[in-house]
């Protein structure tokens, strides 16, 4: 079985499974969606979603935000992993969206990629979930899966966000990305399998007889 042949196999289990998968974090608009993204670094989204109440209580838009002080953000947020490190960045990305883009979301990957604490992969499920733009923003949960199923080398994440996006459509790419996350959080997780226990494992590799060791991202 090639690549394209293991990714329609793929494509069409994960939609039987998660026909309309729902984003794990919990927002209400582009700026929220950001700021959960970027606090879900090194950090479960059940965790963030546990914390972002609050911290909206605190402030939910760009401009209140910038009018809180890093302390105060980092009270709110303390819970969670690299806590002092987000909550400098929030501080400071509210403050720029005020100044520079009249407190809106800026709609580019480029300029997402610009505010503190936003790297590709947030600014990805930013211009994906929040703005509709076809993405692929890649996980640890992806990158891992990417290399059991055989689509990618596990070399590192850019390169598996490469590989994928040639194997599947492109309009398929904002819903697969999420499909791919719940199934290898609840099927194909890092301890649950290791490439010859899970559903889509057995089918892809039927005859797999050694467990498949995969690069962390």
């Amino acid at each position: 079985m090639n690549k394209q042949s293991r990714a329609q196999i793929i494509r069409q289990r994960l939609t039987e499974l998660y026909p309309q998968p729902e984003i794990p974090l919990d927002h209400v608009d582009p700026y929220s969606l950001l700021i959960a993204v970027l606090l879900s670094a090194q950090c479960t989204d059940k965790m963030v979603n546990k914390v972002t109440p609050q911290l909206w209580k605190l402030a939910d838009n760009p401009q209140a935000m910038s009018q809180r002080s890093v302390e105060d953000i980092l009270t709110v947020i303390r819970p969670l992993g690299l806590a002092p490190q987000k909550a400098k960045a929030i501080r400071s990305l509210s403050e720029i969206l005020v100044n520079q883009y009249s407190s809106d979301v800026p709609e580019s990957m480029e300029e997402l990629e610009k505010l503190p604490g936003v790297g590709h992969k947030t600014a990805s499920v930013v211009m994906c979930q929040a703005f509709g733009h076809p993405a692929f923003p890649v996980d640890t949960h992806i990158h891992r899966l990417a290399q059991r199923w055989g689509l990618s080398s596990g070399t590192n994440v850019k390169q598996t966000e490469a590989d994928l996006k040639r194997f599947f459509p492109v309009e398929s790419w904002n819903i697969l990305h999420l499909q791919i996350i719940y199934y290898g959080r609840e099927h194909c997780s890092a301890r649950g399998c290791d490439g010859m226990k899970c559903g889509i494992c057995r089918e892809l590799y039927p005859n797999r007889k050694k467990p498949i060791t995969t690069l962390k991202a």
